[in-house]
């Protein structure tokens, strides 16, 4: 499924699907510190009430911070997921270090989590925006992880700033559907990609803070409409897409499809391939 250009807001007063509200649980945020098993630090989001969830693995963009997500992943871990995003070193090695983090999330995210929660890793998502999209699809066609993903987002996912100059991971060979994928696949795009000045930092979701984020708004570029709205959007997608595929509830991914209007922004166009 490929979901884009989210670029223009728009006003809905009446029938906005609660996907693209925040949900009913409280989250807790939890950062965990490298360790000797850890190869980076990560920022957890987890709901509090007693029972089982799902999780997402997260991947940030090039030179960014997970804490620079903190309102979308807290939107979508409001709707009843676990989030585990690491914060990478500056590094071409994402793949050899989400293997050792798939390798903690198995031996040790339940200790980490509040009481009573429990992390379902049967059930395991895998996303990323920007580099970390492109990331994202490298670790769920690598079949040496010792986790195995249920779905697979990418969020203005990039991989270079031309066909000529790519980043590792390596993954694109445009050729048509060359990626050896079973799993459901999703692209968010914002439009905005082949805008920006510089085209691994493409987005509205950030919340960047401090010299760095002043830096980096100077080298991506924004859209004009509102960034909270960008975000419900996004955050919206994503909370249907997994409880499509994670949960076997699909109506609404279904009505987002056939009703694109029900989104905070403009949708256009949205795409929808089944096999």
């Amino acid at each position: 499924m490929v979901l884009g250009k989210a670029s223009i807001e728009r006003n809905i007063k009446m029938g906005e699907s609660s996907i693209f509200e925040v949900g009913n649980e409280t989250i807790n945020t939890i950062n965990v510190k490298s360790s000797s098993s850890l190869p980076c630090s990560l920022l957890v989001f987890s709901p509090t009430t007693k029972g089982s969830y799902q999780v997402l693995l997260f991947f940030h963009g090039f030179l960014l911070q997970p804490s620079w997500y903190k309102s979308l992943l807290q939107h979508i871990s409001s709707h009843r997921y676990i989030i585990v995003a690491p914060q990478f070193p500056l590094i071409n090695q994402e793949v050899k270090n989400a293997r050792k983090i798939a390798e903690w999330l198995i031996n040790n995210l339940k200790s980490v989590l509040p009481e009573k929660v429990q992390p379902d890793l049967e059930k395991v998502a895998i996303s990323g925006h920007s580099k970390g999209g492109n990331t994202a699809f490298a670790v769920a066609l690598d079949s040496s992880m010792p986790l195995k993903f249920s779905a697979l987002l990418g969020i203005d996912p990039v991989a270079g700033s031309s066909t000529s100059c790519l980043r590792p991971p390596y993954v694109l060979e445009y050729i048509p559907r060359i990626f050896n994928q079973s799993i459901p696949v999703a692209v968010v795009g914002a439009g905005l990609s082949n805008q920006s000045t510089c085209c691994l930092f493409p987005s509205d979701i950030l919340e960047a803070e401090g010299i760095m984020a002043t830096l980096i708004r100077i080298m991506m570029k924004s859209g004009k409409g509102s960034k909270d709205s960008m975000r419900r959007a996004v955050g919206g997608i994503v909370v249907a897409f997994l409880k499509a595929y994670l949960e076997g509830q699909i109506d609404d991914l279904n009505d987002i499809v056939k009703s694109p209007n029900l989104a905070p922004i403009t949708l256009d166009p949205v795409i929808s391939l089944m096999d």
